[in-house]
């Protein structure tokens, strides 16, 4: 997984001292973004995606996803929270999907 080639938007908020994000040192959104992959891929492993073109379209989901949390957050705590968020619904969905593609173990199956 090449992530290091990622870098975030050019469309930087001004420099306003009230604004979290002038405190937010970058390289922070590239971990954000790496953790995320880092919890796709897991998930990749129980859901039909196909290789490496699969994959790299869902690196290309969660670059978007992060921009538009960071834009849109009013704290970093307020960027943490929807992040946080939405990996725990997308692992709960993955779970669940996981869970409904399992063969049954009723005798009908034996």
């Amino acid at each position: 997984m090449d992530t290091n080639n990622w870098r975030p938007g050019q469309a930087e908020p001004a420099m306003d001292t009230a604004d979290w994000r002038t405190q937010w040192p970058l390289d922070y959104r590239l971990r954000i973004v790496n953790k995320m992959l880092d919890e796709l891929d897991t998930l990749m492993r129980h859901l039909p995606v196909s290789g490496q073109e699969g994959w790299n379209e869902l690196r290309k989901i969660a670059v978007r996803f992060e921009e538009k949390i960071y834009t849109g957050a009013t704290s970093q705590s307020d960027y943490l929270r929807k992040i946080s968020l939405k990996m725990l619904t997308m692992e709960t969905k993955a779970q669940t999907a996981m869970a409904n593609n399992l063969p049954s173990n009723s005798a009908e199956n034996l």
